[in-house]
């Protein structure tokens, strides 16, 4: 009796990538494309409808992005596992998505064979990850990134609060310049950019409560 294809659902915005991976496995008889999803939030509904075994999810993504999507369908608790295919190999593309519950991380320069092999690999359930990747997750837990300073967790507890600069610096008899130079500290030890991305990294990592 023949093995069961692998249920596949392709998640990209770009109607055009979206055509190139389809062809990747158009023919094989191991495997079988369900459906295509243009952003995230199409993405988990198709997840719920057709049950597939592997969704090859690109990260960005307008409206709900792949990490928003990843985290739903592990939320809804959809056994779908989730192979992330992206351009994107910087830390806060990768271990975001990573924490959300993705299976795997590849690079859309991954040649066809290793694309193959990956799926079936992330169809066990089995984790697959392009060198680059694992080379900067190695890195991470090998070289945590800086802790952040008791004073630079007082600012960013502030700021969750939705304080401003010239509030945190009231509140902490500070000037707004030291405030705005704790920011950018924070901003380097997390990989982000901005103070909304600062908070939700701080909570996820239970740096701040």
């Amino acid at each position: 009796m023949a093995e069961r294809p692998i249920r596949l659902l392709i998640a990209d915005d770009h109607p055009i990538v979206r055509d190139g991976i389809r062809g990747m496995f158009a023919g094989d008889p191991g495997f079988e494309v369900l459906a295509e999803a243009g952003d995230g939030a199409q993405a988990v509904e198709l997840a719920r409808a057709l049950e597939p075994d592997v969704i090859l999810m690109d990260l960005r993504m307008p409206g709900m992005d792949g990490v928003a999507a990843i985290r739903r369908l592990a939320e809804l608790g959809l056994r779908a596992h989730v192979l992330v295919l992206t351009t994107y190999d910087t830390d806060k593309d990768v271990l975001p998505a990573i924490e959300a519950g993705a299976t795997g991380y590849l690079l859309k320069d991954t040649q066809r064979d290793d694309l193959v092999r990956a799926v079936r690999t992330a169809a066990r359930g089995e984790s697959v990850l392009s060198p680059s990747v694992a080379t900067r997750l190695v890195g991470q837990v090998r070289t945590p990134a800086d802790p952040l300073s008791a004073r630079e967790i007082e600012v960013l507890e502030l700021i969750a609060q939705g304080a401003t600069n010239r509030e945190v610096a009231s509140r902490l008899f500070i000037s707004e310049a030291t405030v705005k130079s704790h920011l950018l500290h924070v901003y380097t030890k997390l990989g982000v950019n901005d103070r909304a991305a600062a908070v939700a990294v701080a909570f996820r990592r239970g740096l701040i409560g």
